[in-house]
């Protein structure tokens, strides 16, 4: 889908004449921050509390984004966001790239009785060594989400090249050079 100007983010932005679809996807990581999906889909779309049943969130040893992994027994909170039009989703999964399966999961509102069927990613190693614990958002937030955000726009300027670089790609260059706050291990 690239323009003759290469202008990718917009092209995928951009509303078809033709009717879409519209989906609903469950976050639980850095895209819980309003600043890093305005970045990605050059808005915030409306969204509601939510709890993903029978999923683990693990801290990744050497990333300071989350993983989910299907546990019994535990959950995690997140917030489903509305309305994510086909191109805006296509943004979302070049963003969460190879690391990530896009799956189709039921998450709980916590406003209210309802389930809802929502796109969500799922780590795609399932015997990755490299996840332990749980993940915080807060302590994210206060520790890395300035330079994640950074990172997130110089991945959007990269999209719009001819020949961009993949998300992790983006990721592991932005910290290598020297970021102020770099991965927890």
């Amino acid at each position: 889908m690239w323009t003759e100007s290469g202008d990718y983010i917009q092209e995928m932005a951009m509303a078809s004449s033709a009717p879409q679809n519209l989906h609903a996807v469950f976050v639980y990581g850095s895209l819980l921050a309003d600043e890093v999906v305005a970045v990605l889909l050059n808005r915030v779309p409306q969204s509601s509390a939510a709890v993903l049943h029978n999923f683990h969130r693990f801290s990744i040893k050497g990333r300071v984004y989350p993983a989910i992994l299907p546990v019994e027994n535990k959950k995690v909170t997140g917030r489903v966001l509305l309305g994510v039009t086909d191109p805006e989703l296509n943004i979302l999964d070049t963003f969460e790239d190879v690391e990530y399966d896009r799956r189709t999961v039921e998450v709980s509102l916590m406003d209210g009785p309802e389930k809802l069927q929502a796109k969500t990613y799922v780590w795609r190693n399932s015997n990755d060594t490299n996840l332990y614990g749980d993940w915080d958002f807060e302590q994210w937030k206060g520790v890395h989400m300035e330079n994640f955000v950074k990172m997130t726009m110089s991945f959007v300027e990269e999209l719009e090249l001819p020949e961009s670089m993949p998300r992790v790609t983006t990721y592991e260059t932005f910290f290598q050079q020297g970021s102020d706050n770099p991965p927890m291990s």
